[in-house]
């Protein structure tokens, strides 16, 4: 018979992933899918829990206070998360028990994983020339904007004065361009005006067609005439070209370190779950 606080917990995290919601609101199928999924999880679990490799693993307690401590920051009140643990099958000591039994799991795993074999610098190189779509970085423009943004309901944002408004800033920058990034934090009706109009370093086709088109036309260090969006009117600066560029092997060798380790744990621990059923 599984544990009910632990099988509780599984249901509720596999609502919660899959459907956005307590396994209390689902119903039909939606619930029986979750029934199902937990119930294998808890399985699988158990087979981990009673294998040798999970002797003398425990979860810390420090782990486990800081776990309950970052899920009660989420309620105004402590009323509130003990009415929400009951709600789901739990409560306070019933839930840390099902967290400690995950976290246990989750440990045995590593312990398991780290039993792969360790990725050499020959694997590292070979990876990458074998690979070398992964390694390419499509040209990118740093970009800042302004926008007037369009509301006909508002008097200073019709169409007419919206577009006087902008023409009044492009006028201004024509004579001192170096003044974008105050323009944008005084008149830009974007939420990127706090940062003077940054919008970071763009791809093509990331922004509306009249923007990129502009954005990918202007030099380094040029301001666009108006253009229009559905959003309203911009003015568009190109503050820097970043190249279409390969990186190199000393670039990509750490994250190639990393996506082969995890690649090779995951191999192992999923050999060792197998002949857990055997």
């Amino acid at each position: 018979m599984p544990e009910p606080a632990a099988l509780a917990y599984l249901q509720l995290k596999t609502a919660q992933s899959l459907f956005g919601k307590a396994p209390a609101e689902l119903a039909g199928e939606q619930l029986a899918q979750v029934r199902k999924l937990a119930d294998r999880q808890f399985g699988l679990e158990a087979r981990v829990l009673r294998a040798p490799e999970a002797r003398d693993v425990v979860a810390p307690q420090a782990t486990l206070d800081a776990a309950l401590a970052e899920i009660r920051t989420r309620y105004p009140e402590a009323d509130e998360f003990h009415d929400d643990l009951a709600r789901n099958g739990l409560d306070q000591a019933s839930y840390l028990h099902a967290l400690e039994r995950e976290l246990r799991v989750e440990a045995i795993l590593e312990k398991v994983g780290a039993r792969a074999s360790q990725v050499s610098e020959i694997d590292v190189e070979l990876y990458y020339h074998y690979h070398p779509e992964q390694f390419r970085r499509p040209e990118t423009r740093r970009a800042r904007h302004i926008l007037v943004t369009l509301n006909p309901e508002l008097a200073d944002n019709t169409a007419e004065a919206a577009r006087a408004r902008i023409e009044a800033i492009a006028a201004r920058l024509a004579r001192e361009p170096k003044r974008f990034e105050e323009q944008a934090l005084k008149h830009s009706e974007c939420p990127t005006a706090l940062q003077g109009g940054l919008l970071g370093d763009i791809p093509r086709g990331q922004l509306y067609p009249e923007l990129d088109l502009a954005l990918y036309t202007l030099p380094p260090g040029q301001i666009s005439g108006v253009l229009e969006s559905p959003l309203g009117f911009h003015l568009i600066l190109c503050e820097a070209i970043e190249a279409e560029r390969v990186l190199s092997l000393e670039q990509a060798r750490a994250p190639i370190r990393t996506l082969l380790e995890q690649r090779r744990k995951r191999v192992c621990q999923q050999a060792w779950i197998k002949q857990l059923d055997q």
